[in-house]
């Protein structure tokens, strides 16, 4: 009959086994063995047993520690933890900086204005180099067309060499965001095709993957994970491309589509230095824009099929591998990549001023003399030095980044949500300049429709920086944009917000021994500032105790006697057509907003902001 052991599970290091094991053989064998000195046999191997018992519950510890992201030490570990939390943990912090680019242009002799025929175009992923030590380079990430100007994308014109009162030239400028970086070129040869097949990309500072060509001529996109077959695609908004919304061209120069890849690939950071690209499951013979679901498929892999009611499915059940995209076969990828950023990439200002690229005209047969000279004259430079640069994450941070990261996921769930996505749109697809969401009233929800509609009110800017009506076009982009990002039970209504205009007239007293009109004078530009539009949004109130306070804080005001705001209205005179009861919106020395979302512009600072000084 076997004896009744009483075993302790809780000793872990060396000490406490060491001398669980001795009080387990004066326990269990009193009269076999009683010999405890440090220099006994016996203690020999129950020492080493407690030393093997030390090290494996070291081993087990950590790497129990290493699966929790919050305690993970090794990097390795955390990258792949990161990952799995849906971060893309970076390795390198790139400057950025505003460059400004300059060409000369000729005046056209029969309307003496710019003639953009000779407009320069540079390309996107321009190289830009610093004459500070290092010469670091930048990429701008968009083209560079002087021949487009738009409220997100103006071309500032200004005179440049005249004769008389005839104009030779005009100065084009236009600026551009640049990062530091610098493209480098790799090759991958692949022969018969293999199932998710990887490549690693080994070098420091690895920003990330530029693009993807094969051997073919076929361009692979990178997505965010392999089932993702659609991506954004942009092209130039042309009579060609769009005839019914060419004529917005103005401030939408790019029409956003989705389009739909085979050949894609995903990313992933293995270490600092280390980036392993990884393809799809499929060949070219697999129909991958097609999706068939198969019904035999739901529930494959599980370990029970007592109750299918109330099993959570994933749809990978369903769709297999046709959806991962394809892998590469008998071709060779040329794979371009950005390596830069750390601290000496934020280089001075006035340095970044050396041009590298494939700058072109918009337009041939031009005048060889002319052309050569207005090539000449492009030229670059940064007016404040960048900054950015730095380090990739550290432990800490991918742990933070990668929590932050798994809360989102990059969806639309609030009002909020919506409001940021809105306002991220990028420049070149047109610019949302206020925005406001709220869900739909009631009384406009047709009978038997979902509750869950939300309606977006949108504005825009115009080239004089005037709020707007969105156009088609930039509706469009915006309504493609928030498509791979809403919540797939939300319906989106983008609508446009009213633009209710207004003055601003008022009277102080001056103080003694101040100069009544410097006083006015420092009033209007006090108020100017407050009502600039870059201040306001749609649905916010004109709190009038604060319009006092701004004027009441302006050196030499003695006090403020009134401030009265009027509704300035009618197309004909340049402003919006839409009337407003200032008076019957006003509760409690608050201006309200109309019910339905609205937003309130000073559209003439110069002439509808007027005061007067008067006595007591």
């Amino acid at each position: 009959m076997a004896v009744r052991r009483n075993i302790q599970y809780l000793n872990k290091d060396f000490t406490e086994l060491r001398a669980s094991l001795i009080n387990y053989a004066r326990t269990y064998f009193p009269t076999t063995y009683n010999d405890f000195s440090p220099s006994s046999p016996g203690m020999m191997f129950m020492e080493m047993a407690a030393y093997v018992g030390d090290v494996l519950s070291f081993y087990l510890d950590n790497q129990i520690q290493e699966t929790y992201l919050q305690y993970a030490r090794q990097t390795n570990n955390l990258y792949e933890l990161a990952y799995m939390f849906g971060y893309k943990p970076n390795v390198t912090q790139v400057a950025t900086v505003d460059i400004d680019f300059f060409q000369q242009i000729p005046a056209n002799s029969l309307y003496n204005s710019p003639d953009f025929n000779y407009a320069l175009y540079v390309p996107e992923n321009t190289t830009v180099t610093s004459t500070a030590s290092g010469s670091v380079s930048f990429l701008i990430q968009d083209p560079v067309d002087f021949s487009v100007s738009s409220s997100g994308d103006p071309t500032e014109i200004t005179v440049y060499q005249t004769s008389g009162n005839t104009v030779n030239f005009y100065l084009l400028k236009k600026t551009r965001k640049a990062i530091s970086s610098t493209i480098n070129t790799t090759t991958f040869s692949f022969g018969a095709p293999e199932q998710f097949s990887t490549v690693e990309i080994s070098s420091p500072n690895i920003v990330g993957i530029l693009d993807i060509v094969d051997s073919d001529g076929n361009t692979w996109y990178e997505v965010d994970y392999l089932a993702q077959d659609t991506v954004f695609d942009s092209i130039k908004n042309t009579n060609t491309n769009d005839p019914n919304l060419s004529q917005y061209q103005g401030d939408t120069p790019y029409l956003l589509q989705l389009k739909q890849v085979q050949r894609r690939f995903v990313t992933r950071f293995l270490n600092s230095t280390t980036l392993q690209l990884q393809f799809g499951a499929g060949t070219t013979n697999d129909t991958d824009e097609e999706i068939l679901p198969n019904p035999d498929n739901v529930g494959l892999g599980l370990p029970f099929e007592v109750d299918k009611l109330t099993t959570a499915f994933s749809p990978q059940n369903f769709i297999l591998t046709k959806s991962y995209g394809i892998a590469p076969s008998n071709t060779t990828l040329t794979v371009r990549y950005l390596t830069g950023g750390g601290v000496g990439s934020n280089v001075p200002a006035n340095t970044i001023n050396t041009i590298s690229g494939n700058v072109q005209f918009i337009n041939s047969n031009l005048n060889g003399t002319t052309a050569n000279y207005i090539f000449g004259t492009l030229a670059a430079n940064n007016n404040a030095a960048a900054d950015g640069g730095g380090d990739g994450d550290t432990i800490e941070e991918i742990r933070q980044n990668a929590s932050a990261n798994f809360a989102s996921q990059l969806r639309n769930v609030t009002q909020d949500d919506y409001l940021v996505r809105a306002l991220s749109m990028p420049a070149k697809y047109g610019v949302i300049s206020k925005a406001y969401v709220e869900p739909t009233k009631a009384q406009s929800i047709a009978s038997g429709a979902a509750a869950s509609i939300l309606d977006l009110y949108v504005l825009s800017f115009d080239l004089n920086n005037k709020l707007t009506n969105a156009s088609l076009a930039l509706k469009q982009n915006l309504s493609t944009y928030i498509s791979q990002y809403r919540m797939v039970n939300d319906s989106l209504n983008i609508k446009d917000a009213f633009v209710i205009n207004i003055g601003i007239n008022f009277d102080i007293i001056v103080l003694p021994n101040f100069n009544s009109n410097e006083v006015l004078t420092k009033c209007i530009l006090a108020l100017q500032d407050f009502f600039a539009i870059k201040n306001w949004q749609i649905n916010e109130p004109i709190i009038l105790r604060d319009v006092y306070s701004v004027i009441d804080n302006v050196e030499g005001v003695q006090t403020v006697k009134n401030v009265l705001i009027s509704n300035k209205v009618g197309s004909s005179l340049g402003y919006s057509p839409y009337a407003y009861d200032i008076a019957g919106a006003t509760v409690g020395n608050v201006v309200y907003p109309s019910l339905d979302p609205s937003i309130f512009e000073v559209k003439y600072p110069q002439t509808d902001i007027q005061g007067r000084v008067v006595t007591l």
